[in-house]
């Protein structure tokens, strides 16, 4: 028996007094009561005050007994959480299954009921047999049967990046967990926990919030033993694996740092944008290859971990890896961003080859339009004299017609109706980003330009101390419309059921909310974006690691950042306005929008 087995079983022993002691507790009132009950039956206890005080007892041990036995019924029949993952049959995996049961063969203890597949970079072993798991139907098969082995959750990028024999050492200590989970006790005082975690979920719910006090104080009463017990089983599924692949493991858990930093930036810089345009990457496992072996090249520490790929990748395993990844890629988008959990009309599956256009592009123009609708909002002029466009080019008559006019001025009080914002800017913001493009052209300008001009951006963010006072009114704007924009997509949005108990998504965000400075530099960056694709010849393109760029000459342009950043916040067009020139890009050439 491993050392950890029996610390492990001890620990369980602890929760479980404490299961016994509440039990204890909800008695304790009941025999108080039969004991008076019955001295009142044989005449000891005679008399006054004792027929009341017995009265009384009886009340207060019955009204114990209802309510504790509610609480025990809601401990028993609450459903405990389970993780999302997308479940993968003998019949897609009949070489996976094989694998894992050779391993629990090697090392003599159960082998899981099934295996799921889960979009992280983690796996676990994790309890279905509940019976409330059956009623709700989260969980069918031979997994949800009374006394089955947990289920085998993966992570689906070891799966794409990880060699089978890799997978392999770094499922062992997984699988070995088995074992102590089969324990009687162990398995008693793990449903017993998740049943109060299960009860405190169910006490946020109308009407039954008294549920949620007694259930959190004996979590805390037990939480250090469950913790100690969790522990033991670990450190006895460890033990236990140290024959099977102990040297590969060592190698192999380096590749799972790999894998976690490449998947932390393939879903931040490349399928969060994507998101938010409607669209899901199909093959986010695929991608997470194409990232790590780009991580490896640019980084030193990582070379030569591409040399494994000549091997035979984990994913060979999957009769059909296109299918499953494109299962656990929606899955993703549910988990990390909130999506739908189907695919429909406004949210589509997108192609690696078909990204640039379909959401780099996209995202560009969605976000200049959103730009310009702001500016449209602050009452700044749609167009500027024609003059030059050099550095120099804001201290001309371009000037103070570029910057407009700022909220509060005369000139906009002026144009403004009663609500205090002008008519075509509340037309504009009520009409959204599909029919900016229309409106600008309808309305006249001041140079005769049609459409909207990165001239028109420059003028305005151009401080005349160079503080970059203006893009803080700008900046305030697009916070404020994102924000609407993103609560009118999630009322719009159909519910499609609840990913956990009663738990909203994305459970897992992965940015906070961004500030208005960084939407401000991200929007006049893709205006900037726009202007050289539609006047320069320059293209929307996709970097594994680092998402949307800007392509010219089929080379990636990353110097345009800090220019940018130099114009939003100290209000200095100068370095911007040169990288233009040198690009060619023409500022007061209108741009195609959404």
């Amino acid at each position: 028996m491993e050392a950890g087995v029996p610390s492990a079983r001890s620990r369980a022993l602890a929760v479980l007094r404490v299961r016994s002691r509440a039990l204890a507790v909800g008695l304790l009132p009941a025999a108080l009561a039969v004991v008076l009950v019955a001295a009142r039956m044989t005449g000891r206890l005679a008399g006054e005050p004792w027929p009341a005080v017995t009265l009384v007892v009886c009340l207060v041990a019955a009204v114990v007994l209802l309510v504790g036995g509610i609480f025990a019924a809601v401990v028993l029949r609450a459903s405990p959480a389970v993780t999302p993952t997308v479940p993968l049959s003998e019949a897609a995996a009949p070489d996976l299954y094989r694998l894992v049961r050779d391993l629990a063969d090697r090392m003599d203890v159960p082998p899981p009921s099934a295996i799921a597949l889960t979009p992280d970079c983690d796996s676990w072993l994790e309890d279905r047999t509940h019976a409330a798991h059956r009623r709700s139907g989260i969980s069918a098969g031979p997994e949800s049967e009374q006394g089955a082995a947990p289920v085998l959750v993966i992570g689906s990028p070891f799966l794409w990046w990880m060699r089978v024999a890799e997978l392999r050492a770094v499922l062992a200590p997984v699988v070995a967990g088995t074992g102590p989970s089969a324990h009687p006790d162990i398995a008693d005082a793990r449903g017993f926990v998740r049943g109060l975690d299960a009860a405190v979920d169910v006490g946020n719910r109308r009407g039954l919030g008294w549920i949620g006090a007694p259930a959190r104080l004996l979590l805390r009463l037990c939480r250090t033993d469950a913790t100690e017990m969790e522990r033991g089983v670990a450190a006895a599924a460890s033990e236990r694996a140290q024959g099977v692949d102990y040297g590969l493991r060592i190698v192999a858990q380096e590749q799972v740092g790999l894998a976690y930093a490449g998947w932390d930036r393939l879903l931040t810089r490349v399928a969060l944008p994507a998101w938010r345009m409607g669209r899901w990457p199909a093959h986010l496992d695929a991608g997470v290859v194409s990232a790590l072996t780009e991580l490896s090249r640019r980084d030193r520490l990582a070379e030569g971990f591409t040399s494994r790929l000549g091997e035979r990748p984990a994913c060979d395993l999957l009769e059909q890896p296109g299918a499953v990844d494109e299962a656990t890629s929606l899955l993703a988008a549910r988990l990390f961003h909130g999506g739908p959990a189907e695919p429909g009309p406004d949210w589509s599956p997108v192609d690696w080859a078909a990204y640039p256009e379909e959401v780099v592009d996209r995202k560009w123009r969605a976000e200049a339009a959103r730009l310009h609708a702001a500016l449209d909002a602050l009452a700044v002029p749609a167009g500027l004299p024609a003059g030059p466009t050099g550095p120099n080019a804001s201290t001309g008559p371009a000037g103070p017609a570029g910057r407009g006019v700022l909220p509060g001025s005369s000139s906009a009080a002026a144009s403004s109706g009663p609500s205090g914002a002008s008519g075509p800017a509340g037309a504009a913001a009520a009409a959204g980003p599909a029919t900016i493009e229309a409106t600008g052209s309808a309305s006249p300008t001041v140079d005769g330009f049609a459409g909207p001009t990165l001239e028109r951006v420059l003028g305005y963010l151009t401080g005349p101390a160079g503080e970059g006072a203006a893009g803080e009114a700008l900046a305030g704007r697009l916070s404020g419309d994102l924000a609407r924009e993103e609560r009118a997509a999630g009322a719009a949005q159909p519910s499609a059921g609840k990913a956990r108990g009663a738990d909203a998504v994305p459970l897992f965000p992965l940015q906070p909310p961004r500030s208005g400075r960084d939407l401000l530099a991200d929007h006049v960056t893709a205006m900037v974006c726009c202007a050289a694709v539609d006047s320069a010849g320059a293209a929307p393109g996709m970097d594994w690691l680092d998402g949307p760029v800007l392509l010219v000459g089929g080379a990636r342009r990353s110097d345009l950042a800090p220019r940018v950043l130099c114009l939003v916040e100290d209000g200095n067009p100068g370095p911007l306005r040169d990288w233009l020139a040198d690009l060619g890009v023409r500022p007061e050439k209108p741009v195609r929008l959404v």
